[in-house]
């Protein structure tokens, strides 16, 4: 973590990143990083089987509207600002400069918990389909070093290429999820077709707290748009466009795709299901409508979904490393950027070096990689992205309430206090299940959860630190986040 805050350069030629992404392309990465079929296929078993059974699917009709909500706020801040771009910026317009850094480190934490917990998986999910297929066993991290690799080349190269790339593999996969779900709509299901699913009794007949908690996981990443924005065709338009476009893709195909998967088996049977095998649950519904190939071409696209998301993620990350080199929060050369891929190159290779640390840490530590490196670190992710929207959304409020634009209480008041409120319920469930969701009582629950306020307390500490012993660079650095 760095201490020392640099200004950035007099010229900023090599330090502004340059593309032409329009909002399919960013669409493209946002969807790919929340990892659809991962969600349904790794997700939405569980949530059956813990949260609230055949009401499940529910939840994610809910967590969309929540976040729509958000995304009103967020995007009417992104026009107001001066220098709109992550979400730091908005909590230091809003809330004051030392929770604007606060933020900062509280999406480094985020992100980077959520992408070491998909390499754990994806690392298990390798070895045991190459081992299935009559590959000599090897360990999970080998399998995840690997990925880093390859990640790593195409997070420093431009990041059209990262696009494309994205845009093949989430075809694809969206293309099997909605193939499936087609199949069980032609065949009528296990028990008729019904919207069961989507009703207050279904929902609230387990644990829909649970459950809820889970499906609003399967969203972190559609926030990522606005890191894209130098990156992105006239970003006025594009970014908040790209915001709303991603929320309510996700929030239909989620939706969807799990009330298919609930309709395959009945809503009386479902759960049954999910108990026997949550984790080949998807297989044995690809199975049984789109027969011994179909589920093939399933499991092989589950592997390229938890690629994509990795990458999508690795993008983001360097990006915030970029934003926060630039403005004197972490080392400036994170700032610079490539002079032909016209990338955050060298923010990317710290990236993929910390990955590569992480990962051999834990293998050291001897973690598993699926009950220990997925669960503890997903969880980790989960709550402080929840915590940081909430920051947002209560900070829009905030600015606007300061500067009173007269004509546009609900975009900024009445949408952002509504989705702060959602944001506060949904940490609040968050927390009092966390220990159910980690598996480990309060003794493991209470570290894991403390990451979220310690990544707060060292941004406000470091603003605080900078702003007495060096006041002009202080408000350097704020002039260009808040």
């Amino acid at each position: 973590m760095a201490t020392e805050v640099y200004l950035a350069p007099t010229s900023t030629e090599s330090r502004k990143l340059k593309g032409s992404l329009g909002v399919g392309e960013i669409v493209f990465m946002v969807v790919a990083a929340a990892a659809p079929l991962t969600v349904i296929g790794g997700g939405a078993p569980l949530g059956i089987l813990i949260g609230d059974g055949a009401g499940y699917p529910l939840n994610f009709a809910i967590s969309a509207v929540i976040l729509l909500l958000f995304s009103v706020g967020l995007s009417t801040m992104s026009r107001a600002v001066p220098k709109p771009g992550a979400f730091f910026t908005y909590i230091g317009y809003g809330l004051g400069r030392p929770a604007g850094v606060g933020g900062a480190w509280l999406a480094l934490l985020t992100y980077t918990a959520v992408q070491v917990a998909v390499y754990g998986y994806l690392g298990f999910s390798l070895n045991l389909t190459f081992t299935t297929l009559g590959a000599p066993e090897v360990p999970w991290w080998i399998y995840t070093l690997a990925v880093i690799g390859i990640v790593g080349f195409l997070g420093y190269r431009d990041v059209q290429l990262s696009a494309k790339v994205l845009a093949v593999f989430l075809i694809a996969e969206v293309g099997v999820t909605l193939a499936l779900s087609g199949a069980v709509m032609v065949s009528g299901g296990a028990e008729g077709l019904s919207l069961v699913p989507f009703t207050i009794p279904a929902w609230a007949s387990g644990s829909p707290g649970i459950g809820l908690m889970m499906a609003f996981a399967g969203f972190i990443g559609f926030e990522s748009t606005a890191i894209f924005r130098d990156e992105a065709k006239d970003p006025d338009k594009t970014i908040p466009r790209a915001t709303y476009a991603a929320v309510i893709v996700i929030g239909l195909l989620y939706s969807f795709a799990s009330w298919a998967l609930v309709m395959a088996w009945g809503p009386t049977q479902v759960l049954d299901v999910a108990a026997q095998d949550p984790g080949g649950m998807l297989m044995a519904t690809a199975n049984k409508y789109l027969g011994v190939v179909g589920a093939s071409v399933m499991q092989g696209l589950l592997l390229t979904s938890l690629f994509a998301c990795v990458l999508s993620f690795h993008n983001v990350l360097t990006r915030y490393q970029h934003a926060m080199g630039n403005v004197g929060l972490l080392p400036h050369r994170l700032g610079t950027v490539h002079g032909s891929h016209g990338s955050p190159a060298f923010s990317s290779l710290v990236q993929t070096t910390t990955a590569v640390a992480l990962v051999l840490l834990f293998t050291v530590l001897g973690l598993d990689p699926v009950m220990q490196v997925f669960t503890w670190f997903s969880g980790i992710s989960t709550i402080a992205i929840v915590a940081l929207m909430a920051l947002t959304s209560v900070a829009v409020v905030v600015h606007f309430a300061k500067i009173n634009i007269p004509g546009t209480a609900w975009s900024t008041r009445i949408a952002p206090s509504i989705s702060a409120l959602g944001l506060v319920t949904v940490a609040s469930v968050i927390v009092a299940y966390f220990p159910d969701l980690v598996g480990g009582g309060w003794e493991l629950a209470l570290p894991l959860l403390a990451t979220v306020p310690v990544a707060i307390v060292i941004g406000v500490v470091q603003a605080l630190r900078v702003r007495k012993k060096s006041p002009e660079v202080y408000s350097r650095i704020i002039d260009s986040i808040s």
